[in-house]
């Protein structure tokens, strides 16, 4: 009696680590046995794979987790004052991440050479979570991602898989709007790209040996375990302009605001950041008389006088926002606001429509808050408007607010 192989890939589980924050997938190389003549080593016709998918399950309450190691976790929510309603999910999407349910698959066969160069690819993709497939003896690279899904169908994100078989990189395109905080290497922002997870294992060895094998009774088959890891290579910040005392000075917003100093590709494989600045172009939108002190999604306050105090009633000008993060940084091996290695400053540039029939576009230094929050959180500027004169003409070109002197000398600072 010989033996011959149904080799099957599978992904059993997909589950959020708390301690390491990380979605953890185990595959399954499962062996069957019937009685057949053995078959060559690298018997084309023969090795097929079942690949299952993961699951994607992120919350952000558990994935913004910065202060884990030193026992207090990072309350966003208590930040977050803009809140986010039903025509906020319809402009923007949902808060936080979603599960994804297409992906894209590239398999590298490297023989019987582990880690070796890619000299082709095969590529797939997987609607569901089931992928059957051939694969030879030896040792295989697997890179997974999501397709990308968006509202309105318009998909900003490119993927490059031509300049090297063994890297995928990830990069938007700039838009028309101009970028004045990264000239004169980019004179146009950049559109934000959308959710994007990847996950990548190298040498994944099936031989004919079984080594790394064990016999699962419940299947009558042999199975091996093999761990990756799914997580995101875009990065969700929240940001909020608070107008304290506007009394209608700002009755409007362009619907338009910009992220400079962030990373303009990212590579699948390493989810590494490349290493080229840009400014990121997002919209925005403006909501009054809101609680502010009053964290987003509350509990209903206690019955006591305390609990009963009024909340300040604000406008906020808030928006979500998708980056691939800080440049030359690989956001999810990071667990320390000392180990970001930043070489940029991060402005963020609000454009405002005043009372008086101008506009204008304040910008803010949050170059501390993005270093702060290297993988996404919540971006908070407080301005009072009373420090805020009104500009006193159309077309943007009244003045701007920073919270840090700027490096070009001619804008203005006000009191945050």
């Amino acid at each position: 009696m010989t033996h011959h192989f149904l080799h099957i890939l599978r992904s059993l589980f997909c589950s959020l680590h708390r301690r390491g924050q990380q979605v953890v997938v185990l595959l399954e190389v499962i062996v069957l046995f019937s009685c057949s003549p053995e078959p060559p080593l690298h018997l084309y016709d023969a090795q097929e794979a079942e690949f299952n998918l993961p699951l994607i399950d992120l919350e952000l309450d558990l994935y913004w987790d910065y202060e884990l190691a030193f026992g207090i976790n990072y309350n966003w929510r208590a930040e977050w004052f803009y809140g986010w309603d039903d025509e906020d999910r319809r402009i923007f999407g949902e808060l936080g991440y979603e599960d994804p349910d297409v992906f894209n698959l590239r398999r590298y066969y490297t023989g019987d050479k582990p880690r070796a160069p890619h000299t082709g690819v095969i590529p797939n993709t997987v609607e569901g979570r089931h992928f059957l497939a051939s694969y030879d003896w030896g040792f295989w690279d697997i890179l997974a991602w999501n397709e990308v899904q968006t509202i309105d169908g318009v998909q900003s994100l490119v993927f490059d898989e031509n300049t090297s078989l063994d890297s995928v990189t990830a990069y938007t395109n700039p838009s028309m709007r101009s970028s004045r905080y990264n000239a004169p290497r980019f004179t146009q922002a950049f559109y934000a790209p959308e959710p994007l997870f990847a996950a990548y294992d190298q040498a994944i060895e099936i031989n004919s040996n079984l080594d790394g094998f064990e016999w699962d009774a419940e299947r009558q088959a042999y199975v091996r375990t093999l761990n990756m890891t799914l997580m995101p290579v875009t990065y969700i910040y929240l940001t909020q302009v608070i107008l304290h005392n506007n009394r209608g000075r700002v009755n409007g917003v362009e619907g338009s605001a910009d992220l400079s100093g962030m990373a303009r590709s990212t590579v699948l494989n390493s989810r590494r950041a490349g290493d080229d600045a840009i400014t990121v172009y997002y919209n925005v939108r403006l909501k009054n008389d809101c609680d502010y002190g009053k964290p987003f999604e509350a509990e209903e306050a206690n019955k006591d006088n305390k609990a009963l105090e009024a909340y300040e009633k604000v406008d906020i000008i808030g928006g979500r926002l998708l980056t691939f993060g800080i440049p030359s940084t690989e956001a999810n091996a990071i667990s320390r606001k000392e180990d970001v290695n930043d070489q940029h400053r991060h402005y963020m540039g609000v454009n405002m429509l005043f009372n008086n029939a101008t506009d204008s576009t304040l910008v803010f230094d949050v170059t501390e808050q993005v270093r702060r929050r290297y993988k996404g959180g919540v971006i908070t500027v407080e301005l009072d408007m009373d420090t805020v004169p009104l500009p006193t003409r159309r077309g943007g070109s009244g003045f701007n607010a920073v919270v840090k002197d700027f490096e070009d000398g001619g804008t203005h600072e006000f009191e945050m």
